[in-house]
């Protein structure tokens, strides 16, 4: 995917569902994995011609994984002109060396996501962009279905009362193949940091049901995306 059609589909969804307003401060949360870097080349675009204007930073949280090193992003967010923070935290060591859980991801989650917004905030930012791409929001919706008995998944835009800030996410009309094929074109500067529950996870479960589906019925996955844009989902009408 080359970084006009990239563009696009930031624009289209930033445009649909107002995403961006004048002067706002957007704050990008770079996790070293292909999408958020993805989103980071995006905006970073758009803010150049977009008709409303609007700063960008890009923030890191990071975990205290071994061997996590954030210098190649630092270089990236030098040559796109975004000012760079990393929030050094323990919450590697208190949830798997501390604590020990046997299911860390939603207390990592919970944590990853106070200390992001907290520091954002302290930054003067008030609104927070996630990578979250089409695949994410289909296999959410699934995990919400089978898991929990309900119609849901995330939405567009989400406003978060304890911080007061508006979470979007601009790449939700991209494919998750799309990106891959944008991270091998660009170069991107993917950092990997092994987590011990990779490839353990209910998300993991939902992604290979996905890609099983769409193996056996062509489409069904746009399918699906489009029954979430059309189904009157709290947060998307």
């Amino acid at each position: 995917m080359k970084l006009q059609k990239l563009l696009s589909y930031t624009r289209r969804a930033v445009d649909i569902y107002g995403m961006i307003e004048e002067n706002d401060k957007i704050a990008v949360g770079i996790s070293g994995g292909k999408d958020s870097l993805a989103l980071l080349y995006a905006l970073s675009n758009l803010r150049r011609f977009y008709p409303k204007h609007f700063d960008i930073i890009a923030i890191t949280i990071n975990l205290g994984i071994p061997g996590f090193d954030t210098s190649e992003i630092e270089k990236l967010c030098k040559q796109l002109d975004v000012e760079y923070y990393v929030e050094d935290t323990e919450i590697y060591e208190i949830i798997f060396n501390a604590r020990k859980e046997s299911n860390p991801c939603s207390l990592c989650a919970k944590m990853r996501k106070g200390a992001l917004n907290d520091r954002i905030v302290k930054l003067g930012c008030n609104k927070l962009a996630y990578a979250h791409h089409k695949d994410d929001i289909i296999e959410t919706f699934m995990m919400s279905l089978i898991y929990e008995g309900r119609i849901h998944t995330f939405a567009p835009i989400t406003y978060l009362d304890r911080s007061k800030l508006t979470l979007i996410r601009p790449l939700m009309f991209c494919n998750e193949g799309e990106i891959k094929a944008f991270e091998r074109q660009m170069a991107l500067p993917v950092v990997k940091a092994k987590c011990p529950a990779d490839g353990f996870t209910k998300r993991e479960y939902a992604k290979n049901l996905v890609k099983s589906l769409e193996a056996e019925n062509p489409g069904c996955k746009e399918k699906i995306f489009t029954a979430i844009l059309n189904g009157n989902i709290k947060g998307w009408t």
